[in-house]
């Protein structure tokens, strides 16, 4: 039997690249007309091209320029070895993968992402929303004004995803050109801040965001397609290799500073398993030399100390909030006595004893609908929303008793639910609060879409969010005209829950730049008649612009990750220790 020679489609023999042999002298053919010693900013730091570096004392210099505050990274330098012995306690190399794609052997998809739209960014509001997202994603954020020169040129090209239901961007990515940045003789490109938006971002949106850059640089004639990737990154890793990249001999050094210490830096024991509400506390501590203890990562408590001082907390909840100050943020009935008291306006309500519903009947009739919650209790357990019957008002009241014996029933108010963090007496961050809602895609009944948009929302929130599927929910869902198994049209968006908690599925939405000044000070002579050093209070506001307000509640641990990019984890650090404060 004769044998057949093998007609299956055989790799490409490696050809040896100034890139892909870092540990090999290039020669001058190679380098004609590449620039020498190269360095673009991005904003966030800038992209050091190692190997237009003949000299590597002349690269150790360079990154010794590295600004406050941003994070510059050299990638492709040849023989890195060689920069860490020169400047040892300086620099590191990064625990990262470098993946290429050959864009000769790109394929794009068949079919477009589902619901996402991937353009060009075109305006300076779109700018504010790559950096709000590249935030969120825990990447350092680039300078606006930087950002947007950039924009100008054809060097660097920043993508951004839309969602197609709602309009909303809800990813980024940056390509930049290597032929324009410096002549590169491979003509190569590369991809930096891959981000989406972890709580809204639909399914395929990081993927929709590689693709259309990779076909923008295949348009232009590049070769290749290169980025770099945190070694454990497993599902980001996993979508670069589902696209056809391949990992390629290029390492990446960066400078030892504040930014990068937890590349190179051991963490506290039980770091990795402080929820995000913790951790962010945790982070900005370590960055500014503070030791961190995780002595119980289940509840995020943590010892911070410096020097011979040390400070217990347990997220935003430290040491220095008294018993007193969280008896009164416990007890709705005492906050509602403060409060008057500071004068801050609160709703008319009545405290319901026993079985006598007198009190809270008697605020049915002027104001029609009622709110009704535990005097005692948090993350919104227990609470009714728009009660309008003596039915429904012994249903609500049980309902509270089950978290609560003592039941406090309020007139309902009509507004945006605002949430202002006041720490060490000064307003830090406001945002909206909104209750869940799902956006119909055409094909998935209520109950998928809320299913699918929970998980998102535990994803983003390392699963303290999440949205019930119970009678409230199907409640709430029947009273916007939908029932569970319905398939409502794609964009249609349905509210799915009736209190704006982040634990039941909330969204929020920063505001820090649109509150009136007369709420600011309402918020700020409560946390002072509380005599708390760090809450969040809950206003119920018929217009964000407006001074009109009405006081709902103080919480002693806000949970201060809900508002980046203000600096709620910075204000906090400084509360502790002031001695560290950046100035």
């Amino acid at each position: 039997m004769v044998a057949r020679p093998d007609l299956r489609r055989r790799p490409l023999s490696a050809v040896p690249t100034i890139t892909g042999t870092p540990w090999h002298p290039p020669s001058e053919h190679q380098l004609r007309g590449m620039d020498t010693e190269a360095a673009l900013d991005l904003g966030w730091g800038r992209l050091v091209f190692g190997q237009t570096f003949a000299d590597p004392q002349r690269l150790v210099d360079v990154l010794h320029g590295e600004a406050e505050g941003r994070r510059d990274i050299c990638i492709y330098p040849r023989d890195p070895q060689v920069l860490l012995g020169l400047a040892p306690d300086e620099l590191f190399l990064d625990p990262s993968l470098t993946f290429r794609l050959d864009l000769h052997r790109y394929r794009p998809r068949r079919e477009l992402v589902e619901n996402v739209f991937v353009r060009t960014v075109t305006c300076p509001d779109d700018v504010a929303e790559m950096e709000r997202i590249i935030t969120r994603a825990g990447m350092v954020p680039g300078d606006p004004a930087t950002v947007w020169h950039n924009h100008s040129t054809r060097t660097v090209r920043y993508l951004v995803a839309e969602d197609r239901r709602t309009g909303r961007v809800i990813g980024t990515v940056t390509g930049v050109d290597h032929v324009r940045a410096f002549g590169d003789p491979e003509g190569g490109s590369s991809l930096w801040c891959l981000a989406a938006d972890p709580g809204e971002a639909p399914p395929g949106t990081g993927e929709a965001l590689v693709r259309v850059l990779a076909e923008r640089y295949l348009a232009r004639g590049r070769n290749y397609l290169d980025l770099s990737v945190l070694h454990d990154n497993a599902p980001a890793i996993a979508l670069y290799r589902k696209l056809g990249f391949r990992q390629v001999p290029a390492l990446v050094v960066k400078r030892r500073n504040a930014v990068n210490a937890p590349l190179f830096v051991p963490g506290p024991v039980g770091l990795d398993r402080l929820n995000p509400y913790a951790r962010i506390l945790a982070d900005e501590a370590l960055r500014r030399g503070i030791r961190v203890e995780v002595t119980d990562a289940a509840h995020g408590e943590m010892r911070f100390s410096l020097g011979a001082r040390s400070v217990l907390t347990r997220e935003s909840l430290s040491e220095l909030t008294s018993a007193v100050a969280m008896s009164r943020c416990d007890d709705k009935r005492v906050t509602r006595r403060i409060m008057e008291g500071a004068g801050v306006r609160v709703p008319v309500g009545a405290e319901v004893a026993g079985d006598d519903l007198g009190p809270a009947l008697a605020l049915l009739a002027p104001f029609g609908e009622l709110v009704v919650k535990p005097a005692r209790g948090e993350q919104g357990k227990g609470i009714t929303v728009g009660v309008r019957d003596e039915a429904g008002l012994r249903s609500a009241v049980a309902l509270a008793r089950q978290h609560c014996p003592d039941v406090l029933v309020e007139e309902l108010v009509v507004g945006e639910d605002l949430r202002v963090v006041v720490i060490d007496s000064e307003v830090v961050a406001a945002a909206v609060r909104r209750p869940a809602t799902v956006v119909g895609d055409g094909v998935s009944d209520v109950t998928t879409l809320i299913r699918r948009t929970s998980r998102r929302r535990e994803r983003a929130t390392g699963g303290e969010s999440r949205i019930p599927l119970d009678d409230t929910t199907a409640a709430v869902v029947a009273e916007a005209g939908w029932a569970m198994d319905d398939v409502p049209p794609a964009g249609e968006r349905i509210r799915v829950r009736r209190t704006a908690n982040l634990h039941t599925g909330g969204t929020i939405e920063d505001v820090t730049d649109r509150l009136h000044p007369e709420i600011a000070a309402a918020a700020v002579r409560a946390s002072r008649a509380i005599g708390i050093p760090v809450t969040g209070l809950d206003f119920l506001v018929p217009d964000l612009d407006g001074p009109e307000h009405v006081f709902v509640e103080a919480n002693e641990r806000p949970g201060l990750a809900n508002h980046e990019p203000q600096p709620t984890a910075a204000r906090f650090v400084d509360l502790l220790f002031p001695e560290t404060r950046c100035r």
